[in-house]
């Protein structure tokens, strides 16, 4: 394959990284929702990092903005990220790509000070990254999903002790349909 770099998006990659999502799923959902949260304003760039291998976009991962809300009003909202979506050109999968936009995106977030990220993911893969049962720390999914598939990760130990309640996304969310499959 070669060597590839990661970076944060610029304006020109937004048709590339929409290409590049619809194949690596095999459909437009993810690529609707990046698209939506980018207009929205529920986009950070330096959380939208892009993988580039021979000027061409082989991966791309966001973090937008989440609260954790209190069911019983117990709490304030808590702050953190969403890690959605991940995504990897197919012919470059299993290669490591993923990880470094995972592992990069999550340094990210500690340097700008963020303090927990949660994803719906396959329970095989983001354990290794840190993350963990959601609901071991008190926080559920706003929708239905398997425990083993939400998964929460400190990105500051404690950062997560004492909060409970649910999860809400940025309203792309459920506009693309990215709870409903």
């Amino acid at each position: 394959m070669g060597s590839f770099f990661i970076r944060t998006e610029t304006p020109f990659d937004i048709k590339e990284i929409f290409a590049m999502h619809y194949d690596a799923f095999a459909q437009d959902g993810e690529a609707r929702l990046v698209n939506a949260l980018r207009n929205d304003g529920d986009f950070t760039p330096d959380l939208s990092l892009v993988a580039v291998h021979d000027d061409r976009i082989i991966g791309h991962v966001l973090f937008p903005p989440i609260t954790i809300e209190s069911a019983d009003g117990t709490q304030k909202s808590v702050p953190a990220r969403a890690l959605a979506p991940l995504g990897v050109d197919p012919a470059f999968q299993c290669l490591g790509v993923g990880a470094a936009l995972l592992e990069e995106g999550l340094n990210t977030c500690r340097q700008l000070g963020h303090r927990a990220v949660i994803v719906v993911g396959h329970p095989g893969y983001y354990p290794r990254f840190g993350f963990s049962n959601a609901r071991n720390f008190g926080i559920t999914a706003p929708f239905p999903c398997p425990d083993e598939a939400f998964m929460a990760l400190e990105l500051v130990p404690g950062a997560l002790d004492g909060v409970h309640g649910t999860v809400r996304y940025p309203p792309a969310f459920d506009a693309e349909g990215a709870h409903t499959g």
